[in-house]
């Protein structure tokens, strides 16, 4: 028996019997990268890996290769998420103060 994977996102979204092959997910119908978007703040990977039950839980993933029936997803590192955070203040502030931070 072949081992699948399920992945949940966060709003409860259910990716189900999908086949690892290396870090890419491939699923039996079409994959979209509409089914992830504002979904990717918390995600579930649940499977085995050599018999064994896997679920692994991540605070923040990026869609990184979407094609037709295959995905990948990876975390992003605290540091990522700290600059991204930081780059939306400075763009908030910039806009509240009417600033242009083109140069």
């Amino acid at each position: 028996m072949e081992e699948t994977w399920k992945i949940t996102l966060s709003d409860g979204t259910q990716l189900k019997d999908l086949k690892l092959s290396g870090n890419n997910f491939i699923s039996e119908t079409k994959v979209t990268s509409e089914m992830f978007e504002g979904k990717l703040s918390k995600v579930i990977v649940e499977g085995q890996e050599n018999g064994q039950p896997v679920k692994n839980e991540y605070g923040q993933m990026e869609l990184i290769l979407i094609d037709d029936h295959h995905f990948v997803l990876r975390a992003l590192s605290q540091d990522e998420i700290d600059k991204m955070k930081m780059q939306g203040d400075i763009e908030y502030l910039a806009m509240m103060t009417n600033t242009d931070l083109e140069v």
